[in-house]
């Protein structure tokens, strides 16, 4: 990985939900000893994941009640009561080490003033998006409407991003599941925040399977999910 900025300001929040095969390739990427903090959260996890977490060197925080968004709320409350809590958060997927190694590609625009960077995926031969078509095209659906409904356009809705944690606990996030990216994003614009999206490789998830990714009926579900997440953050 090249030098990220702000290294040691910046923590890493890493949501698992049975991630023992996957998580260590991730841990092994990150510059662990030269960050802030390292945090899984353990979304209920019952294979070896908080364990092979705690003995790479990360901090374990637990939340038993399955949730993508609940996962990354138990992950901010515990860097909001440090007694120095980071500048910035980068988010990372379980199962995607290159993200981890690629770590500057969200904390340089942050480094040149930017509130949030979010790092759109780029799958081989330069397609934009998720792999499986189901997933891209319902993603362009979504996008669509937050161009219309928020006046902000949008390349993705992708887990791999950073914040600045200010900025983030202005946002009040509140979303316990699927929500969790699309809330983020359309609050960052209500917010007035400058948000910058940039290329990320985007690479098939290294081990084990996919919770939502490749599953037609789950994919369905999620989509449901962020309709109802836009219509609720168009009525507040």
């Amino acid at each position: 990985m090249r030098r990220a900025a702000g290294l040691r300001r910046t923590a890493v929040l890493i949501p698992a939900l049975d991630e023992e095969e996957a998580l260590p390739a991730v841990l092994e990427a990150l510059p662990v000893d030269r960050l802030h903090t390292v945090v899984v959260a353990d979304n209920g996890s019952t294979d070896r994941t908080a364990e092979i977490a705690e003995s790479a060197g990360a901090t374990v925080v637990r939340e038993p009640r399955r949730g993508y968004g609940a996962a990354c709320l138990a992950g901010i409350a515990h860097l909001a009561a440090l007694p120095v809590p980071p500048r910035s958060v980068a988010f990372l997927d379980a199962d995607h080490p290159g993200d981890a190694a690629r770590l500057s590609l969200v904390l340089d625009p942050l480094a040149r003033g930017a509130d949030l960077a979010l790092g759109v995926r780029m799958a081989r031969g330069g397609a934009r998006g998720n792999v499986h078509a189901h997933a891209r095209w319902g993603n362009r659906v979504v996008l669509a409407a937050v161009w219309l409904l928020f006046g902000r356009r949008f390349e993705d809705l992708p887990p791999f991003r950073a914040i600045r944690f200010a900025a983030l606990r202005r946002l009040a996030m509140d979303d316990r599941n699927w929500g969790w990216t699309l809330q983020m994003q359309v609050r960052a614009v209500r917010h007035g925040l400058e948000i910058v999206e940039v290329l990320a490789p985007h690479e098939p998830r290294s081990r084990g399977r996919s919770k939502i990714s490749g599953r037609l009926g789950m994919s369905l579900r999620v989509g449901a999910k962020m309709f109802w997440t836009l219509a609720r953050e168009r009525l507040r």
